[in-house]
């Protein structure tokens, strides 16, 4: 009787079962592990002015791709690469001032709506055709501190129309009260702005006297007087039209580093349609999300594979070897 249970117990079908049914008994009474992951809660602002729809991108297939539709695209890809529990709003910025479409969602349970959302962003959904980026970027901060979020700001940095030579307005709140990212969208190369009419369709370029060149309110230049037909009265801007790059658009890097300083946040370029959670979660703020992990499925995988593999394992040593096979064969 002994000899007989040992042997069973040293059979290799009998512990298979044996471990099945034990890892069974442990999905049925093992309670769910608690989990702390860290996770991010951010207020996404995407400009969506003209020299967004400059194409200095490429996209999957090659072809020539626009700064929203990067800038879509990587936040896209940074919603689904953010661990469930974190929050995203998203907000829009023309003019001066940040629209928000809608306050912070959760990433997973509310994917599908957040998805199209980003899906969805384009420039037609502007309301006017200027582009104050430091004022919306401050504006986009006060945003966010409502909310009690991160900012994520996604922009070009072209001013338009530029601005004074006494420079933009100053950032009055607190450099660092509101964390994030600065996000630069764009080639480093100048390039043309593409141009619509008043239906949306594609018309072209802008060119040089298209688009205004310098910001002629407030006080002159320093070098006004050094101007062909500078008068200080009549002409404190000199007598002839300004000329400059504003009707091409390249990334303003220099620009978004320095408001970037001035209010705290950290600042990234955009390379393409993807590598945005890197640089969030190292600049966002952290916040714990609890959680479970739930192990049943694990432990009831485990148990149908041993289940499987006592059934199996007498048939696979039933059939004949290959030496086997090729004697019979042989005989035969």
């Amino acid at each position: 009787m002994r000899e007989h249970l040992a042997r069973n117990l040293r059979d290799g079908r009998f512990q298979a079962l044996a471990g099945a049914a034990f890892l069974v008994v442990l999905a049925l009474v093992l309670p769910a592990v608690p989990l702390t992951r860290t996770g991010v809660s951010v207020l996404a602002v995407v400009d969506i002015t003209g020299s967004m729809n400059v194409r200095d991108y490429a996209s999957a297939d090659g072809k020539p791709a626009s700064r929203l539709d990067t800038a879509r695209g990587a936040l896209r890809d940074l919603v689904t690469a953010l661990p469930c529990g974190s929050q995203v709003a998203l907000g829009l910025f023309t003019e001066r001032r940040p629209f928000l479409l809608f306050t912070p969602i959760e990433v997973c349970a509310d994917f599908a709506p957040l998805d199209g959302a980003l899906a969805a962003l384009d420039w037609r959904m502007a309301w006017e055709g200027d582009s104050r980026i430091s004022a919306g970027l401050f504006r986009a901060a006060e945003m966010a501190a409502s909310l009690d979020t991160d900012l994520l700001f996604v922009t070009d940095g072209q001013e338009a129309p530029p601005l004074p030579s006494t420079g933009g307005p100053r950032f009055e709140g607190k450099p660092g009260a509101v964390r994030g990212l600065i996000v630069g969208a764009g080639a480093y190369a100048l390039s043309p702005i593409p141009r619509y009419n008043d239906r949306g369709r594609e018309i072209g370029f802008y060119g040089s006297g298209d688009v205004q060149q310098e910001n002629r309110f407030g006080p002159p230049p320093a070098d006004a007087e050094s101007r062909e037909g500078y008068n200080p009265r009549n002409a404190p801007f000199g007598g002839v039209a300004a000329t400059g790059n504003e009707h091409l658009s390249s990334v303003r890097e220099p620009y978004l580093k320095t408001l970037a300083g001035e209010t705290g946040l950290a600042y990234v370029h955009l390379e393409g349609p993807g590598g945005l959670a890197a640089p969030l979660r190292a600049a966002a703020t952290p916040r714990p999300l609890p959680g479970r992990l739930d192990l049943r499925p694990v432990l009831g995988g485990a148990a149908l594979a041993l289940a499987l593999a006592a059934f199996l394992f007498p048939m696979v040593r039933a059939l004949p070897s290959g030496r086997a096979r090729a004697l019979t064969l042989k005989k035969a």
